[in-house]
């Protein structure tokens, strides 16, 4: 009797020492490790112009003011649209209507105003395009900037994302080759895109787009990339 209750309590503690290894918190990762850095830019020019433009209006009274801008702003979709530009990347952004105040803060008139985002997807077009808008709109016209853009820039994405993994290995190899190490797999990667738009530029409503020189330079795309190697 004595035996086999000896044996059970040996046994109990057999499993009593197996759960604990169980729930016992997993070994640390390995702690050499090098954490860097690896940035990736890559350019092409290009295709696309964006034009901020507005129709703005000031009248005696609201109704005529708002019925104006209307008008004129039609006027100017309908000649974007003769000439080649589809409906579709023509867009309101903003249709406002403010009293004008004179002495005394005595409301003088009303001024009204309509914006359009115009997508021009044909540099050559450009030009034209900005000429019709002022033509068409006349002394109410307002070109308030436009920007430069390329339409697919995925191969640029592509591109970048790549220098930058090859910029942070380099660097992570160069770590490991300092402290005796080798560079080991790759534990983890995050990215963030780096790409900065290019800044619109005002174009003045008084001047003729032809005389406006529309020099669309280079686009950069840049990607940043967080990598983790192990070091053995």
């Amino acid at each position: 009797m004595i035996r086999h209750i000896a044996c059970a309590a040996a046994t109990i503690a057999v499993a009593a020492a197996v759960s604990g290894c169980d729930s016992a918190p997993p070994p640390q990762a390995n702690a050499r490790q090098v954490t860097v850095v690896g940035t990736g830019e890559a350019q092409g020019t290009p295709d696309t112009v964006t034009a901020d433009v507005g129709i703005e209006v000031v009248a005696p009274d609201a109704t005529t003011a708002m019925n104006q801008t209307s008008e004129r702003q039609q006027a100017v979709i309908d000649a974007l649209t003769a000439g080649g530009i589809d409906a579709k990347d023509i867009s309101t952004t903003a249709v406002n209507l403010q009293p004008q105040y004179g002495e005394n803060s005595v409301v003088t008139g009303y001024r009204a105003g309509n914006n359009l985002s115009v997508k021009i997807r044909e540099l050559d077009n450009a030009s034209r395009a900005l000429g019709t808008i002022v033509t068409t709109g006349g002394d109410a016209a307002r070109i308030n900037a436009v920007s430069f853009s390329i339409a697919d820039d995925s191969t640029l994405v592509s591109d970048a994302r790549a220098r930058a993994f090859e910029d942070a290995k380099d660097r992570a190899g160069q770590y490991a080759e300092l402290s005796g190490m080798s560079l080991g797999r790759v534990i983890s990667i995050s990215e963030a895109p780096g790409n900065t738009p290019p800044q619109p530029f005002p174009v003045p409503a008084e001047a003729r787009a032809a005389d406006v020189p529309l020099q669309p330079g280079q686009q950069t795309v840049g990607f940043s990339v967080t990598a983790v190697w192990e070091l053995s």
